[in-house]
């Protein structure tokens, strides 16, 4: 119940409810507190003057809004009660916006202070013009003649705050101490308060009209509350008068004075205990719901709190992560210098090598050039001239080779005392400025939303979204569905888009469908498996796209005809490879005895020929005595006599027509044509069976000879051609006729 208590607590002075009062926005105020937070508008600013000018647009404007209420500046969340609470004000203080501020009464002397207490009925009067300002919704409210009392009590509440109260306080608190309450010491029954014993003194004196008072100890007090009946509720219009019916239109309890004399007189009214009842039930059912979500938002709070530790969980370790790949790093590159610094020595050390062999080189050259030099010089100091010339020549010689030895190059460096090596570390100085987290994580599995997937006759829509938590990109999403008869699932579409539409499938066939995200890292999860149900019935129309140039359509593509004297082609925009299926057309114009031809066939259908001519076509072309069937200009008449050459031939015809309900005798077969065709009105009817391989014609219900194909596999559309003389509409979606019975397989043998 701790929850409870700040429901309980007035919002003006943050203390329990005492005298509850219910404003007209539904909200709660103490009496008391209702009383400090009184505003009064100078009489030249009330709202009446103010309408009555029409001087501009005033605060109270919005009057005709709601009688019961004034929005003024107030509204804007200046609370002329906030200062009541931590101090009083001079009288009649003049606010910024016209409005003037009552202060909280100053407690009267203790002989006058009873006038004050509860349950006595006694107010001061309240000013003219008063209005009141809701603390909560800072509704502004105005006051009537009768004031303060014009508000009804909530004695409901006031009941729940005492027996909160009993059930929280171990010892009874004086109900008058303004701060720090002390221990109530005894109870007055007739005023029905706790009073300590400096309140009784000053509040409850044992004399005058109070001297009568029954004043008992709290705990029996406590218990005398508990256990007294309950209070019945009077009219606040008509005091005298119990209120007894609900006013439905104006949802408030009622008196009977009011139904007879007062504004409720007109209004719809109920048994107050049958709206009590109803009203409790509503309140239950609301709380049911209530409840369902308090205990949803629990079982979240509890989630929450996982993610909590989850999320300590992953950041230690995720933080650990990082170090240990940052450790890595760091050993990398401390490997790297020490590969680098090897480089370096040696290096150095090969410097030092090629120039302390230069050093020793040119050392000994030197100490031979100088010996040279001093032999020489000797020499030259000799007066002998005979023995001079005798080795001149060859010093001479040996001069100019010791000089040559010191030529070019002899006294160049043989290597640079710098180190040619320069360390490239802007690429991975960019690199390491540019380290930061990547996803490396596959994509969460996407979520299908439902009340957007939906089937069309043989087409089906899905759309998904990524789960509302998840932040991992993603780059593309893969939608698979299965073949529609529970086999192997394959990828119809692939892209960014999270909406696609998927033509032309097996119609009245349960797909399963799911789809996947995909990103760098990888593929994620399937979703849920969604399965869907294409119609039952094909509902189609012609094809302006795949019809010739010289078809004209119409109808909304129902209706056909052609422009040409020579036969086109037109196909319906839906391809059938499973499945039973049956359409009907009806011969609206026949003019010059033409033939168009009835039938399917595949997509790249030649369609500046008859129907029929080519191997890409199954047809029966009729004109106004008989018809043919046709396939790859090969074609054979509708009656049995012109294609029965055999008897296994005739057996076959025979096994058939038991299949399909129209057996008969060996002397009903006509060995010779039979006249019938087509004219103005005729319908031609196609029956496409899968489950047999077979293709059946009619005309005017009435089947046109044996099967006239049979083994058809693969995609077949709906297909017709037509010159200028004939106009023929389209009716699809039909069901199969009465006399076939679809589902057998033995419809197998030769083409008649």
């Amino acid at each position: 119940m701790d929850e409870m208590e700040e429901e309980l607590k007035c919002p003006v002075c943050g203390s329990f409810f005492r005298e509850p009062i219910i404003l007209p926005c539904s909200h709660n105020i103490c009496l008391a507190c209702a009383r400090n937070i009184l505003v009064q508008t100078p009489d030249a600013e009330s709202p009446q003057s103010s309408r009555a000018s029409g001087s501009g647009v005033s605060d109270y404007d919005y009057l005709d809004l709601d009688k019961m209420s004034l929005y003024s500046e107030a509204d804007s969340g200046y609370g002329s009660y906030g200062g009541f609470v931590s101090a009083p004000t001079t009288p009649c203080q003049k606010s910024p916006n016209g409005v003037r501020v009552f202060p909280p009464t100053v407690p009267p002397p203790p002989q006058a202070q009873h006038h004050l207490l509860p349950h006595t009925g006694v107010l001061p009067p309240v000013p003219r013009n008063s209005c009141l300002t809701c603390p909560q919704c800072h509704r502004s409210l105005t006051l009537d003649d009768r004031g303060l009392r014009g508000f009804p009590k909530n004695r409901v509440l006031e009941g729940v705050v005492d027996r909160y109260q009993q059930s929280k306080a171990a010892a009874l608190k004086c109900q008058l101490c303004e701060k720090s309450p002390r221990e109530a010491t005894v109870m007055c029954e007739q005023c029905d308060v706790f009073y300590c014993d400096p309140c009784r003194l000053r509040c409850h004196p044992p004399r005058g009209p109070l001297a009568k008072h029954r004043l008992v100890p709290p705990a029996q007090g406590r218990i005398s509350r508990r256990t007294s009946p309950r209070k019945i509720s009077t009219c606040t219009e008509h005091e005298l008068e119990n209120l007894s019916m609900y006013c439905v239109q104006c949802k408030t309890p009622v008196c009977y004075q009011c139904l007879e004399d007062g504004k409720h007189s007109t209004h719809e009214v109920k048994a107050l205990g049958a709206m009590w009842k109803l009203h409790k039930g509503q309140l239950s059912q609301a709380l049911n719901v209530l409840s369902d979500r308090a205990t949803e938002a629990k079982e979240f709070l509890v989630q929450l709190r996982n993610m909590v530790q989850h999320i300590q969980e992953n950041g230690v370790e995720f933080e650990a992560c990082l170090v240990a790949q940052c450790d890595a790093l760091i050993e990398a590159l401390n490997r790297r210098k020490a590969q680098l610094l090897s480089r370096v020595t040696k290096e150095h050390e090969h410097k030092l090598s090629v120039v302390r062999d230069q050093i020793s080189h040119c050392t000994v050259k030197l100490r031979q050039t100088t010996g040279l030099m001093e032999y020489c010089l000797e020499v030259i100091k000799e007066n002998d001239p005979s023995g001079f010339l005798q080795i001149s020549d060859a010093l001479i010689r040996r001069v100019h080779m010791t000089e040559n030895q010191w030529g070019k190059g002899s006294l160049t460096p043989r290597m640079s005392s710098d180190f040619d090596l320069t360390l490239d570390s802007g690429p991975l100085l960019q690199t390491i400025h540019q380290l930061d987290f990547v996803q490396m994580k596959v994509p969460a599995a996407p979520i299908l939303q439902l009340e957007e997937c939906c089937t069309q006759t043989n087409s089906a829509t899905l759309s998904w979204k990524q789960p509302p938590l998840s932040t991992i990109a993603v780059d593309g999403y893969i939608l698979e569905l299965d073949d529609g008869n529970g086999g192997q699932f394959r990828e119809v579409y692939v892209g960014t888009e999270m909406i696609c539409t998927v033509d032309g499938l097996h119609f009245n066939s349960t797909y399963k469908s799911r789809v996947k995200a995909f990103n760098s890292s990888g593929v994620g999860q399937y979703s849920k498996t969604l399965v869907m149900q294409t119609s039952e019935i094909a509902w189609f129309t012609f094809d302006p796209a795949s019809a010739h140039p010289d078809i004209i359509l119409s109808n909304d593509n129902l209706t056909v005809t052609c422009n040409s004297y020579d036969d086109r082609v037109v196909m319906g925009n839906t391809g059938f490879s499973r499945g039973v299926h049956y359409w009907e057309m009806t011969i609206d114009r026949y003019d010059n005895h033409p033939d168009p031809a009835f039938g399917i066939a595949r997509v790249d259908v030649m369609k500046d020929v008859m129907l029929g001519k080519d191997d890409k076509a199954w047809a029966m072309y009729v004109d106004n005595n008989r018809s043919w069937f046709m396939h790859n200009n090969s074609h054979t008449n509708r009656r049995y006599g012109e294609c029965l050459q055999s008897d296994r031939c005739l057996k076959h015809v025979l096994k058939l027509d038991s299949i399909i309900g129209r057996r008969q005798s060996m002397t009903s077969l006509p060995m010779r044509l039979t006249d019938g065709g087509i004219s103005k009105g005729a319908t031609v009817g196609v029956l496409l069976d899968f489950s047999r391989g077979i293709l059946l014609f009619l005309i005017n219900d009435e089947q046109q000879g044996p099967v006239a194909f049979n083994t058809l596999e693969g995609m077949y559309y709906p297909a017709i051609s037509l010159n200028r003389n004939v106009q023929v509409t389209l009716h699809s979606g039909l069901p199969i006729p009465d006399f076939y019975t679809p589902g057998e397989s033995e419809a197998a043998g030769s083409v008649c």
